[in-house]
């Protein structure tokens, strides 16, 4: 399985980010899967896909080459593949998905599992879409959607495609029950 991660370009200010960014790469590798990430070295990226490597994984990086030029790349994946815009780098990060994860990270992040959500509520795909809420990063968000849902702009069965997680154990089972 091709398990798409967004997550921070920076490490962000708590240790528990760097901790579940390491935590999720090992789980991916160790499950005998694929990861797919935006292919920086940098930040909660490189943690990530260093993790992924020590732990045996294939690791594949979309790069829009505006970051290659300036070196962010991560030398050390298995493949990258280079795309022109962020639109094509999220567009091809999407299609190679079997399931997306979202775990600590900033607007960037927010923006990438935010198109696959859209996309799943609008039927386009039936991938499952994970936020890892480690520590409650991401309870304002989770709010978020409860209210849209509760003011009318959100259905039941659009809300309920949005999961969220508090451990990879659960990140596990929702992504094994996804249909």
């Amino acid at each position: 399985m091709n398990i798409t991660v967004y997550l921070g370009s920076r490490e962000g200010s708590d240790p528990v980010f760097r901790e579940t960014a390491a935590e999720i790469g090992r789980w991916v590798a160790e499950g005998g899967h694929t990861l797919i990430y935006g292919g920086s070295g940098i930040g909660l990226m490189g943690v990530l896909a260093d993790a992924a490597l020590e732990a045996g994984g294939e690791v594949i990086g979309v790069e829009p080459r505006f970051f290659i030029e300036q070196g962010l790349v991560h030398g050390g994946i298995s493949r990258t593949i280079p795309t022109e815009t962020m639109a094509e780098r999220r567009l091809l990060m999407m299609e190679m998905g079997d399931a997306f994860i979202a775990i600590p990270g900033g607007v960037g992040t927010l923006d990438e599992i935010s198109e696959v959500i859209v996309m799943a509520t609008l039927g386009k795909h039936g991938k499952p879409c994970v936020i890892y809420n480690r520590d409650g990063y991401y309870d304002p968000l989770r709010e978020m959607f409860d209210r849209m849902l509760e003011k009318g702009f959100m259905t039941k069965e659009s809300r309920a495609k949005i999961l969220f997680a508090e451990s990879v154990p659960e990140i596990q089972a929702l992504i094994e029950e996804a249909p």
